[in-house]
């Protein structure tokens, strides 16, 4: 297991040095109108609000080269495993701390308060109870063990990959991928071409299976949140996912089956055969409360009070409170040596916590440019977009690099402005999927399918690849993954998809 200092100090450091940063700029400040939201949600400043109070949109005043640290901590994650993967392995909390400070200091210079308030924002809104959830789900799945005699054969690689995929969007592409991948290396324990199967994975189960409900995905969630009905993401993303999905399993066990021919097939099974069974079941309750405690921060209307001018609702902070109860519970009633059989250990989740601890810092200009919509540094590119085939694109190209959420919102806004102008939000959003159904399809399949091109695309992406690793599977790195695996089999679904369903 890789050692790593503990992520709270990373996470305290962090605040403590952008507080000697900010004080400064924070005396005499009035205090902000903090921003209404869910997790991932970052929404367009309020006339009135603290932006408007500060001469206007932060996203405005930004060129793109306040984006370039962010470029910077990915090349990094693609780069120093390949070509320095001893100091990277043992100094990359380092690395990702050292471009989190590169931003965050001249950004609080410059730009003060408003700087502060969007890094604060953005920590307490997104960073932390992104953890808390990927924690959650990680420790509860973590218990539960599928015994039995599964041998990684190409139909049975198949049918797990398609119960993963059918699993996400009930339970979230990360809780479906949580439960899911130690099964999956278990049965290729013996293979011996292995990755594939992971990248696949990553595919279905952690990306695209999360299409049919608001649950699978922070995006449609966020649909959900503005008005878009629980059941439309069901009926209208049931096609285009069924269609995506169901090429990519077809593409994965014609591959799946070559490599297994080619390796001679599986070795003859030595000693007793195992009956299927699930031990640690109780977890499954774990995990039901998790995704309750989701849904419930969604629909609860519930008041809210302000940490460091950011607003925090009564029903995001209860529904981390559980999700972290939910994960103590899981490791107080579930046997050490069920984790143990299940390999369980800590190394993936402290990954992902200590370079998305970087990732966040540094991606908040991005996200600033893109709420400012028109009015910013990509306003040519954003007024360029007219068609579905465009929202589709565009949507799904910033999704592979940038939080989805906040790119969901705003094509999704877009929308309601362009075709809906001054008209409430109810009522526009009916109107919009009456009248212009395919072009709020485009935004939500964008949004949710391309997740799946890179590492960073998707919340559990990065843990699957975290897992592998540890499992003793050689991943590809940032970007083989992006040349050999995403580009080659994802953009010609991606271009049959746009032909299908998006031509218009």
């Amino acid at each position: 297991m890789r050692r790593c200092l503990p992520t709270p100090i990373v996470v305290a450091t962090l605040f403590l040095i952008l507080a000697v940063s900010g004080a400064t700029a924070l005396a005499g400040q009035p205090a902000a109108v903090p921003e209404s939201g869910t997790e991932g949600v970052h929404a367009p400043a309020a006339p009135g609000s603290d932006a408007e109070a500060h001469g206007g949109h932060l996203g405005e005043e930004l060129s793109l080269l306040w984006v370039l640290p962010f470029a910077g901590i990915l090349l990094s994650i693609a780069i120093f495993p390949l070509a320095a993967p001893h100091f990277w392995h043992h100094h990359y909390p380092k690395i990702s701390f050292a471009w989190a400070l590169l931003l965050a200091v001249p950004f609080v210079f410059f730009f003060g308060h408003e700087a502060w308030h969007a890094i604060i924002h953005i920590y307490l809104i997104d960073y932390i109870p992104f953890i808390i959830l990927l924690w959650g789900l990680f420790t509860v799945a973590g218990g539960i063990v599928v015994r039995g005699s599964l041998r990684g054969t190409p139909a049975l690689n198949t049918l797990l990959l398609l119960i993963g995929t059918l699993m996400a969007s009930w339970v979230g592409t990360t809780g479906a991928a949580m439960v899911m991948i130690r099964p999956v290396l278990r049965a290729n324990a013996e293979r011996k071409n292995k990755v594939h199967v992971i990248v696949f994975f990553i595919f279905l189960v952690a990306n695209i299976g999360g299409s049919l409900t608001p649950l699978g995905d922070p995006p449609l969630f966020l649909g959900f949140l503005h008005g878009v009905p629980f059941f439309w993401t069901t009926t209208a993303m049931f096609v285009p996912m069924s269609f995506t999905a169901g090429i990519l399993l077809a593409v994965f066990y014609l591959l799946d089956r070559r490599l297994y021919l080619r390796e001679g097939g599986l070795p003859e099974h030595a000693g007793e055969k195992t009956a299927f069974q699930i031990a640690g079941w109780h977890n499954f309750f774990f995990l039901g409360g998790i995704v309750g405690a989701v849904l419930m921060s969604g629909i609860w209307e519930s008041g809210a009070f302000t940490v460091l001018g950011t607003e925090l609702r009564y029903a995001d902070v209860t529904r981390d409170l559980v999700i972290v109860l939910m994960g103590m519970l899981s490791l107080r009633t579930t046997r050490l040596a069920l984790r143990r059989e299940n390999e369980f250990g800590w190394g993936p989740i402290a990954e992902v916590a200590y370079l998305f601890a970087g990732i966040f810092m540094t991606i908040v200009p991005a996200l600033e440019i893109l709420k400012a919509g028109e009015a910013g540094a990509l306003a040519h590119l954003i007024r360029s977009v007219e068609h579905p085939w465009q929202y589709f694109w565009i949507t799904g190209g910033l999704s592979s690099f940038l939080d989805n959420a906040p790119t969901y919102l705003t094509f999704f806004n877009l929308q309601l402005g362009r075709f809906f102008p001054g008209i409430p939000e109810s009522v526009a959003v009916h109107h919009l999927i009456a009248e212009y159904h395919t072009y709020l399809l485009a935004v939500a399949s964008g949004a949710v399918f391309m997740g799946a091109n890179t590492y960073i695309g998707n919340a559990p992406n990065f843990m699957v690849k975290s897992i592998a690793e540890e499992a003793g599977i050689a991943m590809p790195s940032f970007f083989g993954y992006i040349l050999r695996w995403s580009l080659p089999i994802l953009v010609p679904v991606f271009v049959l998809v746009t032909l299908v369903f998006f031509r218009g």
